[in-house]
């Protein structure tokens, strides 16, 4: 298994806004799907991904089970 470095980012928007996440920087589908209180779906997941200018943005909700 190669270990890779995270970078903390900033998520802007939605449930988890003001908050930080942990994100690959070489990951070629940069995404990140994380457990949110907020989130309109019980156990579910907020989505954010960044913006053409790098900026962390929630792009929405998913249901657990939709992972």
């Amino acid at each position: 298994m190669i270990e890779r470095e995270s970078t903390m980012v900033d998520l802007h928007g939605g449930p988890l806004d003001g908050d930080t996440a942990p994100v690959d920087p070489h990951d070629p589908d940069p995404w990140t799907a994380i457990i949110s209180d907020g989130c309109q779906y019980p156990g579910g997941r907020s989505i954010y991904a960044p913006d053409p200018h790098g900026i962390w943005r929630w792009t929405g909700d998913i249901p657990w089970d939709a992972m």
